[in-house]
């Protein structure tokens, strides 16, 4: 961490503090600043989007102040998760049956609209994970509307979006087991006009970690913008990031999982991650039915991955973990990704009709290259969309879609190849209103996603193999509404994938299309709120049908489950609100998954030199208890208990097995001066 980026931090916070403290009557309005949604802001786009939505709200990140986006997400119906460290430091998300062991292939992640991966075509989407500690909220979305956004919306889309600037100063501090230490600094204001506004987050956390597998972040975001005239908005936003984690691929062995050893199985190794950014969003207003939203962003980042040999693979000892040797094998990767994005958005009443219109074209490009090798990537793909809303009627709307994407992915250096396409999307969404209170949407669309991974698309000869693109028909039917206290959504799902890459391993370094996956479940949220305070809210993912069709390489799988794809996914929330005090115990339930494609049962070393463990993991339940309470309109306090039975639970299989975290407790205090 270093220590000349958070003195100029601190300065620029004090400069954004001489405007909170020259305040008017005009400049205490509050103001949003341009920036791309998923969903919006209302009930009313939910009520407009035919698919299923699911919002974290800002109130329940307050309740249950997550220290990961992982954390944050784990409620929401359809997602599942890998967990490796309480850290989340990288992340492995899946969604309506597609692994969460994929590290995140098939799912959009998006921060205010902008993509977050450090590439979408040269793979490694689950190197960056943004914090939490600077969002304000979080949307997820899926149905026919995604296609929208890409590339790789196979499953749907998520959305983190940030805090924006509020007046005044803030300071946040958490403190708790693992020898957990958070700071958080909030500073903002306006000119006395209202017509300019910035605001700064710091965010410092140094943790010893669950079995000592220690991290300290430093996480640094600007926001800033101005109006232009009475129409147009420009603003900025400028994040920097900077991580050392003490984790490895390596994890225990059956005995120490069994003996609850709390010792790192790879004390020595470190996953360095640094990341900058920047986006420009503008946002003109031409009148009141024809809205202009664009958006430039850059991005560069550095993956340095530093692990120490072992005596071999397989050799880890029952009772005393790795035998390492003297030999750092150092993994280091840059990344570097830009984009335009512009959207257009009219309403119309053309063919005597209500409609909203929405046009877009979509720009990127991205590099990487590994330090020590001649050998690079490049990827550059763009998009072009559109959608329609016909209002039938005041009941109906009929919504079809259309992308056309196109991209190239080059491998440069010693080895060439080239991979490219140009890809059709279609979908259809339709919403009808059964009541004022209650909607019935569903749509089909087609899924799309390039292929992404590259040790997926190399070949013996480490040229590049020219693969089609991923593509599959999602169908999604269901219901939605709220009245009287209570609010539920319930969606069936199917998705068909025809051509899934087939990784080298599987294939014997040769990749092909082969793979044919089908996924068909339903999800189901629902929330209740008593009249004496209490609520409840639950949320199930059921999902029978998650496996392989056909053959890889030459394994004969047809009918195999996926991996990391749990049939029955569940949690219940009870809640209790008191004037200024809220509770919320959260039970949470994930299902039994397997961990290889041949659905091995015991848990066991691989045979082939990788190491990489296989086995079926068994179900576990876990209970959180959060509660908050505010002293005043400038202090809050609140405590989190994780993990309340201490459950010793097996959350998933590396070189070696990841251990659960234990039993966690976190205190914390906000106070706005």
């Amino acid at each position: 961490m270093k220590q000349n980026k958070l003195v100029l931090a601190v300065i620029s916070t004090l400069s954004v503090m001489t405007h909170a403290n020259a305040q008017s009557t005009m400049g205490n309005k509050d103001i949003e600043l341009p920036r791309i949604d998923v969903v919006g802001n209302s009930l009313e786009d939910i009520k407009k989007t035919p698919g299923a939505v699911s919002i974290v709200t800002k109130e329940e990140l307050h309740l249950k102040q997550p220290i990961s986006t992982e954390a944050a997400l784990k409620t929401v119906p359809g997602i599942t998760i890998k967990p490796e460290e309480e850290s989340s430091v990288v992340s492995n998300i899946g969604m309506r049956g597609l692994s969460s062991g994929d590290g995140n292939k098939y799912v959009v992640i998006l921060e205010d609209g902008v993509p977050v991966a450090p590439g979408a075509f040269t793979g490694n989407q689950r190197y960056y994970n943004p914090r939490i500690q600077r969002m304000d909220s979080i949307e997820v979305l899926k149905g026919s509307s995604a296609l929208k956004y890409g590339p790789n919306n196979v499953a749907g889309v998520i959305n983190f979006k940030t805090k924006q600037p509020e007046d005044g100063f803030a300071v946040t501090t958490r403190v708790g087991s693992f020898g957990y230490k958070e700071g958080l600094i909030e500073a903002g204001g306006k000119t006395t006009d209202g017509n300019m506004i910035g605001g700064i987050n710091i965010v410092t956390i140094d943790s010893d970690g669950f079995q000592n597998k220690g991290y300290k972040t430093e996480d640094v975001m600007l926001k800033a913008g101005m109006a232009l005239g009475d129409k147009q908005w420009l603003g900025v936003k400028l994040t920097h990031y900077d991580n050392e984690a003490n984790i490895s691929y390596r994890g225990l062995s059956l005995a120490q999982f069994q003996n609850r050893v709390k010792d790192n199985p790879a004390p020595n190794d470190y996953f360095y991650t640094q990341r900058n950014s920047i986006d420009l969003n503008h946002e003109w207003n031409i009148d009141p039915d024809i809205k202009l939203s664009s958006l430039m962003y850059y991005t560069k980042m550095n993956r340095d991955y530093h692990r120490y040999g072992v005596t071999s693979n397989l050799a880890l000892n029952s009772t005393t973990g790795w035998v390492f040797n003297d030999t750092l094998g150092k993994n280091d990767r840059d990344f570097e990704r830009r984009g335009f994005e512009s959207r257009l958005k009219i309403n119309h009443n053309n063919f005597g009709i209500k409609n909203e219109l929405e046009l877009g074209i979509r720009l990127a490009d991205e590099k990487f290259t590994q330090d020590g090798s001649t050998v690079g990537y490049q990827g550059n793909n763009y998009a072009l969309f559109a959608e329609n809303k016909f209002y039938i009627s005041d009941k109906f709307a009929l919504i079809p879609g259309v992308r056309v994407e196109n991209y190239e992915l080059k491998r440069t250096g010693t080895k060439t190849g080239v991979t490219k396409d140009t890809v059709l999307v279609p979908g259809l969404g339709s919403i009808y209103q059964i009541s004022p209170t209650t909607q019935v949407y569903g749509s089909v669309y087609k899924g799309f996603a390039a292929p992404s991974n590259i040790s997926d698309l190399s070949l013996d000869d480490n040229t590049l193999a020219d693969l089609p693109a991923q593509v599959s028909t999602n169908y999604e039917v269901g219901v939605r509404g709220m009245e009287s206290g209570l609010r539920y959504e319930i969606t069936a799902f199917l998705i068909d994938f025809k051509n899934q890459n087939v990784t080298s391993n599987s294939q014997n370094g040769t990749p092909t299309t082969a793979g044919s996956t089908i996924h068909q479940g339903f999800e189901m949220a629902v929330g209740y709120a008593f009249k004496n305070g209490f609520s409840l809210d639950g949320a199930i993912t059921y999902i029978p049908v998650a496996k392989f069709r056909g053959t890889r390489g030459t394994a004969a799988i047809d009918g195999n489950r996926i991996t990391y794809t749990p049939e029955l996914t569940g949690n219940i929330t009870l809640g209790y609100k008191y004037e200024k005090f809220k509770a919320a115990l959260v039970t949470a339930y994930v299902g039994s998954q397997f961990t290889d494609v041949a659905n091995t049962t015991a848990i066991a070393a691989g045979t082939t030199s990788s190491g990489f463990w296989t086995g079926k993991l068994d179900s576990y339940t876990l209970l959180d208890l959060h509660t908050s309470y505010s002293v005043d309109k400038q202090l809050s306090i609140y405590g989190t208990i994780n993990n309340l039975t201490d459950k010793s639970y097996i959350a998933s299989l590396r070189q070696g097995i990841y251990a659960g975290p234990s039993r966690s407790v976190m205190v914390g205090a906000r106070y706005k001066f």
